[in-house]
């Protein structure tokens, strides 16, 4: 899958971004999945099935509009999926659809940009006019496009990544996050296994640093969710990692796979830490870590034999499908551990302020955890 913004780029203008604004009941897609159209093309998915088709066709017809007419430029649709499209789902979904025009490209860029880094970005796109949209970080602070509206108050409910505003003058507007892949995978080795590994995650929500010394390694193609590291000190790349990263040590040295395994249960905040090896290999590493420090009971957090139990292929497919599985255990368990944390937090300031929180406001009450709501 190619996901949305990465086409926006690669993909000439005219296109349409269709994106789901409002969902109530149950739908094929989450608030905030999206999908770019174009002519002859479709890149990411809100779902599929009848209300994709639905959606295609109305995009289409937009290009086939004299780019001048509103409706060609900005739509909000409303589909009640049992009704009118005969899907079993039977909620009823909102979808905005936007023109994405080439003097968009700056700013799609910056969002882009920021997307990759890890950075939260929220946009304010006007539906009821051609207005250019309104890129701001998870502060708020303004980055691209025209001013907040005076009639649209500037507070985000953080417990809804995409929702649809009224102003005072009956306008409406799409308040739209674009939120950072949450979970983080930092994988030490560019050899058949690894190249499986990053293969098996390219579609899946996550980023992946991607570290060997050998630069020769790496493919010349990268999946949008990839940035490679080669160098010589990757300890250093642990170092900086953030809190919550989850690692994966499978290099070509048993000795460097040691070393970088020292320091990343030195570091007693990873989200996950695996080793690539057998049961022999685990006993080994466990001596000689021992040996330099490492207390028994951090030796719990080394996951060796990696992969889910069960499954003991050792084609590099086979054992990147039990690890990818295993480490979307993790990253879910994790991610609905952090909402609930934030749901608690936000229900507790809510009932102390009596009204809605705006990002920077929660941010104050709660550095670890105001950035933690999931990405798509």
């Amino acid at each position: 899958m190619y996901h949305w913004l990465n086409a926006i780029a690669s993909q000439p203008a005219p296109k349409i971004l269709v994106t789901v604004a409002r969902v109530l009941g149950s739908g094929p897609r989450e608030p905030g999945a999206r999908m770019l159209v174009t002519a002859d093309e479709l890149f990411d998915t809100i779902g599929g099935g009848h209300l994709e088709m639905k959606a295609t066709e109305i995009a289409r017809s937009m290009l086939a509009m004299p780019e001048s007419e509103l409706a060609a430029q900005r739509r909000l649709e409303r589909f009640p999926l049992g009704p009118s499209l005969g899907q079993c789902c039977g909620g009823v979904v909102h979808l905005a659809f936007e023109r994405v025009q080439a003097d968009s490209a700056a700013y799609m860029n910056k969002l882009n940009q920021r997307w990759h880094l890890g950075q939260d970005s929220w946009r304010l796109l006007a539906l009821d006019s051609d207005l250019p949209p309104m890129l701001c970080d998870a502060d708020g602070k303004h980055l691209a496009g025209p001013a907040w509206p005076a009639d649209l108050p500037l507070q985000i409910d953080l417990q809804t990544p995409c929702q649809v505003l009224t102003d005072t003058a009956g306008q409406r507007w799409l308040l739209d996050s674009c939120l950072a892949y949450r979970a983080h995978l930092m994988l030490f080795g560019a050899g058949h296994v690894g190249a499986a590994i990053v293969r098996a995650l390219a579609d899946l929500p996550c980023r992946i640093t991607w570290v060997d010394e050998r630069e020769d390694m790496f493919p010349t193609r990268l999946a949008a969710n990839v940035t490679v590291e080669a160098t010589d000190t990757p300890e250093a790349l642990i170092a900086a990692a953030a809190p919550g990263t989850s690692f994966l040590v499978m290099t070509h040295s048993h000795g460097l796979d040691q070393k970088l395994s020292e320091h990343i249960l030195r570091r007693h905040d990873a989200s996950w830490f695996g080793l690539i090896g057998s049961q022999t290999k685990r006993v080994q590493f466990e001596r000689r870590l021992l040996e330099r420090g490492i207390p028994t009971a951090w030796l719990d957090d080394m996951v060796c034999p990696i992969g889910l139990p069960g499954i003991h292929g050792k084609q590099p497919a086979v054992i990147a499908a039990s690890v990818v599985a295993q480490l979307l255990q993790v990253w879910e368990e994790h991610e609905i551990r952090q909402k609930n944390e934030l749901g608690r937090v936000l229900a507790r300031a809510d009932g102390q302020a009596g009204q809605h929180l705006s990002v920077a406001n929660t941010e104050k009450l709660v550095p670890d955890t105001c950035h933690l709501l999931a990405k798509r």
